[in-house]
């Protein structure tokens, strides 16, 4: 079975999460800047079964867009473009980044660990992709 990837996509840089083989479980991958994205997902996806890439979806409180949705759909037509066999699922996100602080504490981490941006940027897409992988039952 193919495996899920999970994006949390930023304009500084992306978190990215991934399922095992059985689609169950979401772990935190690796934090990437946005320049090099589609340069590791061309790496990653040559070495890898993906079979769906699962994009957070920002949502305002009033149900809008947020800012990004435009570059993040621009990111959505190049990939799939590069890579037409791999479906593009979308993922509400809202809150994932203080659920990711919270989750950080509740492990045991300590402030310096929370502080760097690139761990909070991992864990959302890992609870993207965690959402989604519920959601899909």
């Amino acid at each position: 079975m193919s495996i899920i990837l999970g994006l949390d996509f930023g304009l500084k840089r992306c978190g990215l999460a991934v399922t095992d083989s059985l689609q169950l479980i979401a772990s935190a991958l690796k934090t990437v800047p946005s320049a090099q994205l589609m340069s590791f997902l061309e790496d990653y996806i040559s070495s890898h079964d993906v079979g769906t890439l699962v994009v957070g979806l920002p949502l305002r409180k009033s149900g809008e867009t947020s800012g990004i949705e435009q570059n993040i759909l621009l990111f959505i037509e190049a990939f799939k473009k590069k890579f037409p066999d791999v479906i593009v699922a979308r993922q509400e996100e809202s809150f994932t980044s203080q659920q990711a602080v919270q989750s950080m504490i509740e492990a045991g981490h300590g402030k310096m660990k929370r502080r760097k941006k690139e761990n909070i940027d991992m864990v959302s897409a890992t609870l993207i992709l965690q959402r989604y992988l519920e959601n899909r039952l």
